[in-house]
């Protein structure tokens, strides 16, 4: 691969996780706005981490069922960069947002990933009933063929398993619990390890 592949750092819930994080070199880190999801964190403590964190560190709210004035609203009140967007929603929610977004597919099967739309970028996880944080991993082989150039993977993703990865060339990867400590609690040397596989070992 000729770029490094981006890394988002989801599910913060504290200060610390997210300085360690962005120290770790972290592009974005992700902040759960899904009341049922054991990382949820409230707009008024994702502002007071937000405004304390360095510069070219992309803040991204994970919304799932809601409408597009109380993602507006949230972005807007917690400074937040980009908006991911959990849930099949009608194009007449993107058209509504007022700040940049990304869709997330979750995935079935590989005739999924083949229906994607091949002019933006997206983010792909797992199909789970419930909305992530699951830690369920898409088949690697249902990449075979497929250009990931502009997906970013999420789910079941760690340190030891994402150099198998790394030949597909994904844009990103978006993890979660594979760096946790607990549902919520981030684990700084899993932090650390993930980042290394990705960036300091690609071929």
């Amino acid at each position: 691969m000729s770029n490094l592949s981006k890394v988002k750092i989801c599910g913060i819930t504290n200060l610390k996780d997210a300085l360690i994080a962005c120290e770790a070199g972290a592009d974005a880190l992700g902040f759960v706005f899904y009341k049922k999801s054991p990382r949820y964190i409230s707009p008024e403590n994702a502002k007071e981490i937000i405004k304390n964190l360095p510069p070219f560190v992309h803040k991204v709210g994970l919304f799932v069922n809601v409408e597009a004035d109380e993602i507006n609203s949230i972005f807007k009140e917690t400074k937040l960069t980009l908006s991911q967007i959990h849930f099949e929603a009608k194009e007449s929610l993107y058209n509504d947002l007022e700040f940049p977004y990304i869709k997330v597919f979750r995935i079935k099967t590989k005739e999924d990933l083949l229906k994607i739309p091949k002019n933006e970028y997206v983010l792909v996880d797992a199909f789970v009933k419930n909305y992530g944080g699951e830690g369920k991993k898409i088949k690697t082989e249902w990449f075979d063929g497929i250009d990931c150039s502009k997906f970013i993977l999420a789910g079941g993703l760690n340190y030891q398993n994402i150099y198998e990865l790394k030949k597909y060339g994904f844009y990103g990867f978006d993890v979660s619990s594979g760096v946790e400590q607990e549902k919520g609690k981030k684990d700084f040397k899993k932090i650390k390890y993930f980042m290394e596989a990705v960036k300091n070992n690609e071929r």
